[in-house]
C-alpha cells in the first residue's frame, strides 16, 4: 500500500483549504453589521494612518488641530462600521466658548463630530481650510466647495450644498470617545 498522497487528493485537499479561507475572509468584509448606521454606545476609532482601528480619545485631539476621520465601532462585539462610505465620520476639538447653543450639548468637552459625507453630492469632506468668508477654519468638500462650519452646528457657511452635515453627538465614557444617539440628519447627497 503506497502511503503518498495522490495528486487529486493534494489538489483537492488545496482547493478545500482555499476555499475555506477565501469564504472566512469574504464572510467578514460581506458581514451586514458593518453597514449598520452609527448607534448609541458605539466607539470611535480610527479610520485612515498608522492608527487605523485604534479606538480614539479626547486625548487624541487637541484644539486648532486639523479633523479626525472616524469609524463607529460596536463596543459589544468590536465590529467596526466601515461597510459604508455614509458611517465615516468627522471628528475636531475645538473651544468649547465657540460653539453655539444648538452643538454644545452635542459635543464632548468641546470635541464635535458630524457626517464626513457631503450633503450637496455625496462626495467625501476632506479639507479643513480658513473660510472663504470669514476668518474661522471650516470643513472643506474639494468637489464643489461646499463649506461646513463645525462650530454652528455645521452649517453651510458657503458653496451649494442644500443643508448642514448631519451631527453626531458624543459622551467621554471611560476615557473613549462614545456615540451618544444616531445622526441627527440626513447623510450626505440623499433627497429630503
Amino acid at each position: 500500500m503506497n502511503d503518498h498522497p495522490t495528486r487529486r487528493s493534494v489538489v483537492l485537499g488545496t482547493l478545500v483549504a482555499c476555499a475555506s479561507v477565501t469564504g472566512a475572509a469574504a464572510g467578514d468584509e460581506d458581514d451586514p453589521r458593518k453597514e449598520k448606521r452609527p448607534q448609541k454606545g458605539d466607539l470611535l476609532v480610527f479610520s485612515e494612518g498608522e492608527r487605523a482601528g485604534q479606538t480614539i480619545t479626547p486625548d487624541d485631539l487637541k484644539v486648532g488641530e486639523p479633523p479626525v476621520h472616524a469609524w463607529p465601532k460596536d463596543a459589544a462585539n468590536a465590529i467596526v462600521r466601515d461597510g459604508s462610505r455614509l458611517n465615516e465620520v468627522l471628528l475636531v476639538r475645538l473651544d468649547p466658548d465657540e460653539l453655539d447653543e444648538d452643538t454644545r450639548p452635542r459635543a464632548a468637552g468641546g470635541i464635535v463630530a458630524y457626517s464626513a459625507i457631503c450633503s450637496h453630492a455625496g462626495c467625501p469632506v476632506t479639507a479643513w481650510i480658513k473660510a472663504t468668508e470669514g476668518n474661522d477654519e471650516v470643513f472643506k468638500c474639494m468637489c464643489h466647495n461646499s463649506e461646513y462650519d463645525p462650530r454652528r452646528g455645521a452649517q453651510v457657511v458657503f458653496g451649494p450644498a442644500p443643508r448642514r452635515l448631519a451631527a453626531l453627538p458624543l459622551v467621554i465614557k471611560d476615557g473613549a470617545l462614545v456615540i451618544a444617539a444616531p445622526f441627527i440628519g440626513k447623510v450626505g447627497g440623499q433627497q429630503g
